[in-house]
């Protein structure tokens, strides 16, 4: 065919007077046959172009199926050229046959993109200097985007980027590309007896206009040698939000909502329209946004083109100008404006039919029947597990969540109460669709995938806690296989583990993990008796494995104690409690038992009323004794003193004996203690650390003063609680 008989549009991709221009074209020219810029790939899924269902912003996604992440998007919206090309080829029963380096290529672990030179030419911000402009963006807008333009506007633009880049095509990855492009378009040329359209990126349209091809050989040369690699294709939702992200084109959007209103909307009534919007964002955010300013608005936006030079008024105009009259010349209203209208919520949508993995089409039908909907803004919902909906939706996300598909985020749940309330922040993200195809190596299910993927990641944990941990995320994604196979690998590690401290650190989330199985009504008996036999264990062994420890290992000692003792309060248990009682109470006389271990465990003594105050008082007053180094006394303080200040606000007594041992310390040894001794209190609230300052201005020998019991208000308190805690006798 005659090299005329192609028209190479250069457009600016996602731009919506490109489209305009492109659509112009295509009616005008009526070509035999339509070539995209696209990675060849993209010919698999044409035939889903022309499904009402695909609605844009939707994206191409090319990956590879043995590794996922390898992948690329090509994002679409209602404004690309592309996509309007690609629309107008299928509604008029027009070939279409995209072009660029193949996914096949790019994707193959070979290849590589590392060889770019440093500094990449910049044609469309040499063209806008010489226009006398200072943002090549403006210069783009003001002389393309705002003129309709026919195939003699695209020679221009091709002409004078080819000049351009006359001296500038040293870019290897570059080369190849527009070799792939030519290699599509000597082929389609060769094929078809009519006129040929080519959509695409102005950069590339010079090296696309057969006038100027270099020879076929040199083309093959060029794409000798690359290595292949067997690729998948499919469409995916996008939004609007993710426009501006990484794309196959390298080229992003930051005002979505902008592009898509100037494409729907025509030249006189645009910004009028615009301000509309705004002015209807503005209230749905309750502030303030009268008619009569939204109208002068738009004439101010009119004014400020005008003024600027500019053929027409902009977004950059148009968002001055509601600055100045809508917002009062406040910014934080903008930031609403900016959200809304310039950015926008907008979520594609693709047919159900389209190819996907099976773990997608289950995940579709789950989030069906859970009633979530996927949405590009973030939402908070709260789930109540009482009811088959709520329950429903919290296993589903909570199974995701295994999967490392972060389609909710736990959340407050909004001020509710109680352990049957779940709080979650959904947010539909496009790159969650590469998410659920690496999760579909585990199974074609949701629940199956899960499962494998959990049991995986048990067998591949490095500590028990680890293990614990995992158990603690299947329960409420109601994992039964899974579960029992943890319990297992929990119950075998715990029997081979022989290290008392590691074992420690796995009580608490074990017995959470007890705590939330009954909440959710499921049976943890199991899983109770490897829990039992694990703190019996560590009461046996707990005085030996804390002789002779140095600082550091105290301190891991030590968040270990603390980690059992809560175990042992969720789970109630009396003969449990009375063990540990025992273990503990060996450990304040024990020798070479370090001093932040003792004062721990004469407080948790204390607290539970196994050790009366004046032993208390008797042990604090040996362990600040002068004849003891002062750095071991604030190890045994900085223990005993853990929690909150209540013990030192309510008991003058042991205040007055920490007052008294700080004012005799020797003031050799009071720089190195001050750190350790701010450290300790540094754990109370102000407020505490406030009361305890002024106890100590007054004299800590100062006792309140006794106040006779009142019977009446005593009996009035007493049914209060009682009523509280839902009885009356």
């Amino acid at each position: 065919m005659p090299t005329d008989d192609v028209v190479v549009c250069g457009v600016r991709h996602h731009g919506p007077g490109s489209a305009r221009s492109v659509l112009t074209v295509l009616e005008q020219v009526a070509p035999a046959h339509v070539v995209i810029e696209g990675p060849p790939e993209l010919d698999g899924i044409i035939e889903w172009a022309g499904a009402e269902d695909l609605v844009p912003p939707v994206a191409a996604l090319v990956h590879r199926p043995d590794v996922p992440s390898r992948s690329s998007f090509y994002p679409m919206a209602t404004f690309s050229p592309e996509w309007n090309a690609l629309r107008w080829a299928v509604r008029n029963d027009v070939p279409v046959s995209f072009a660029d380096l193949p996914a096949t290529n790019e994707l193959a672990d070979a290849y590589d993109r590392d060889d770019v030179p440093g500094e990449s030419l910049d044609p469309i911000g040499q063209l806008a200097a010489a226009a006398g402009y200072t943002d090549a963006e403006r210069w783009w807008e003001d002389a393309v985007e705002h003129r309709h333009t026919a195939a003699a506007g695209f020679a221009a633009i091709t002409d004078a980027i080819a000049a351009m880049r006359s001296d500038h095509d040293d870019d290897p990855h570059l080369r190849r590309r527009e070799a792939a492009m030519r290699r599509v378009l000597r082929a389609v040329m060769a094929s078809v007896d009519g006129p040929v359209v080519v959509v695409c990126g102005a950069y590339h349209a010079p090296a696309l206009t057969p006038e100027r091809f270099p020879t076929k050989t040199a083309d093959t040369t060029t794409l000798k040698g690359l290595r292949r690699q067997k690729v998948a294709v499919t469409w995916v939702p996008w939004t609007s939000g993710r426009l501006a992200a990484g794309s196959g084109y390298g080229a992003g959007v930051t005002s979505p909502g902008w592009y898509a209103h100037c494409f729907a909307t025509d030249d006189d009534q645009r910004v009028d329209r615009w301000m509309v919007k705004v002015a209807r964002a503005l209230r749905n955010a309750d502030l303030s946004a009268p008619t009569a300013s939204a109208i002068e608005a738009a004439r101010l936006a009119a004014s400020l083109a005008s003024l600027r030079g500019r053929p027409r008024a902009g977004l950059a105009e148009c968002t001055d100008a509601a600055l100045a009259v809508l917002c009062g010349g406040r910014p934080e209203p903008l930031q609403v404006i900016h959200d809304e209208v310039v950015v926008g919520h907008e979520l594609g949508a693709v047919p159900e039919g389209i190819p996907q993995v099976p773990l997608a089409r289950d995940l579709e039908a789950a989030a069906r029947s859970a009633r979530l909907k996927r949405t590009a803004d973030a939402r908070t919902i709260v789930c109540d597990l009482r009811t088959p909906a709520g329950a429903a939706k919290s296993v589903l996300l909570h199974r995701l969540l295994l999967l490392g598909i972060r389609w909710g985020r736990p959340a407050d749940a909004g001020g509710t109460t109680g352990t049957f309330k779940e709080g979650w922040t959904l947010q539909w993200r496009p790159e969650l669709a590469v998410a659920v195809i690496a999760a579909s190596v585990h199974g074609g299910t949701v629940e199956q995938a899960a499962t494998v993927r959990a049991i995986g990641r048990a067998r591949m944990a490095e500590h028990l806690v680890d293990v614990v941990d995992l158990l603690h995320e299947c329960l409420p994604a109601d994992l039964p296989d899974a579960t029992g196979a943890l319990v297992e690998e929990v119950d075998r590690r715990a029997a081979t583990t022989h290290d008392t401290l590691h074992l420690m650190r796995a009580t608490e989330p074990l017995a959470r993990v007890c705590r939330y199985g009954d909440v959710r009504q499921l049976d943890t008996s199991r899983l109770r008796d490897v829990l039992d036999s694990l703190v019996r264990r560590i009461c046996a062994g707990l005085s030996t494995a804390v002789v002779g420890l140095d600082d550091d290992a105290a301190a891991d000692a030590r968040a270990g104690i603390d980690a059992l003792i809560a175990a042992v309060r969720l789970l109630d248990h009396p003969v449990l409690t009375d063990l540990w009682v025992a273990a503990v109470g060996k450990l304040v006389d024990r020798r070479r038992v370090h001093d932040s271990i003792v004062g721990r465990s004469v407080r948790y003594l204390l607290d539970g009323g196994h050790l009366s105050a004046e032993d208390v008082a008797g042990r604090l007053s040996r362990a600040l004794s002068p004849a003891r180094p002062a750095r071991d006394a604030a190890a045994w303080v900085d223990g005993f003193l853990d929690g909150d200040a209540a013990l030192l606000l309510l008991d003058p007594t042991l205040l007055g004996m920490l007052d008294g041992w700080i004012s005799t310390v020797d003031v050799d040894v009071y720089d190195d203690l001050l750190p350790l001794l701010r450290r300790t209190f540094s754990r109370y609230t102000p407020t505490e650390r406030n009361h305890i300052g002024q106890r100590l201005r007054h004299g800590t020998s100062r006792v309140a003063e006794e106040r006779p019991l009142d019977p009446v208000a005593a009996t009035h308190a007493i049914r209060h609680v009682l009523e509280l805690y839902g009885t009356t006798t």
